[in-house]
């Protein structure tokens, strides 16, 4: 498989080194395992001559118009805020990196992208109505800067038609895997037990809903107001009385910044709460369930693990 790694100007090192190195492990694997899979021949490139890391190091890179690749990434770069990310996105390299990006969609490449690079993919249009995910707290910027996109956040790792993409930060590591178990398997589990990476199949255990970037009044009193009565239930016809909103006018706005149902996100800041008070504290399930309004530790279970893919040792276990 020829991989061709899309360096832009402020790439973030972590997630090119991670990239990298995934690949290079997997390649170092093949020969000492034994495995009857190809090399990946790996190649940075660039649409500028010089590239600098976001920590100023200086990244080579070959031109893009070489011999077209079997897949392509695009690690993030790095800028992990709206105001800075959007002067970024309006750069000329970005731009042709875009028409690139195209290009090589034209002619039939698998097309990744990790993390902020996911911004980058949706600027060259490609992901229009495509399933996507992106960094979990800035889903709402990109959800309103690319509305054509049906994203799913809460995932690590999304796959629609001939693209793929990663969410937050270290997700570069697992869209690394998932190009190498796509060739072999047992070499990406390999690789991961080398590497000592665990399974993420989800976002959702790592965010912080009150950590979502957006600036609608409305979701944000709502937020308040939810946040005060997690124990008490939820009423869509209070909550649209307390934020001074019609209940659709609620809906729709909370539908276009954070993809979710009033009650949706309701349930969520829940799970977040529940999250909270069983990794930090000693309280019962049964007991952490009254506290977030729920009637028994069973129904915080099947939350739990529908909402994150895991249990309570699992929670208690993670930092």
């Amino acid at each position: 498989m020829r991989v061709s790694v899309l360096a832009l100007d402020n790439v973030f090192d972590l997630g090119l080194s991670a990239v990298l190195d995934a690949f290079q492990t997997a390649n170092e694997l093949i020969e000492t395992s034994g495995l009857n899979v190809p090399r990946f021949e790996v190649k940075i490139v660039g649409v500028r001559r010089a590239v600098k890391t976001s920590q100023g190091l200086t990244v080579p890179v070959q031109d893009v118009s070489s011999r077209a690749p079997d897949c392509v990434v695009v690690p993030a770069i790095g800028f992990k805020m709206p105001v800075p990310l959007e002067a970024a996105l309006a750069r000329p390299d970005i731009r042709d990196a875009a028409g690139a990006l195209r290009q090589w969609a034209r002619r039939g490449a698998t097309m990744t992208a990790a993390c902020i690079g996911t911004f980058v993919m949706a600027e060259s249009g490609l992901l229009d109505n495509h399933q996507a995910t992106t960094t979990w707290w800035l889903a709402p910027l990109f959800r309103k800067r690319y509305p054509n996109v049906l994203l799913d956040e809460s995932n690590m790792v999304v796959k629609s038609g001939r693209f793929v993409t990663a969410g937050a930060a270290l997700s570069h590591m697992d869209l690394a895997l998932w190009l190498v178990r796509g060739v072999s398997p047992q070499l990406a589990s390999l690789t991961a037990k080398y590497l000592i990476v665990d399974s993420r199949p989800s976002q959702s255990v790592y965010a912080l809903t009150d950590h979502l970037i957006h600036s609608d009044p409305v979701v944000q009193r709502f937020e308040s107001w939810a946040r005060a009565r997690l124990a008490r239930g939820f009423s869509l016809d209070h909550a649209a009385q307390a934020v001074g909103a019609s209940k659709r006018t609620l809906a729709r706005r909370m539908q276009s910044v954070l993809g979710k149902s009033p009650l949706s996100y309701f349930q969520s800041l829940r799970v977040e709460r529940a999250v909270h008070l069983l990794k930090t504290g000693s309280a019962s399930v049964e007991e952490v369930a009254g506290r977030v309004g729920y009637a028994d530790g069973a129904t915080l279970r099947t939350l739990l693990r529908r909402q994150l893919n895991i249990g309570i040792k699992e929670i208690r276990r993670t930092p």
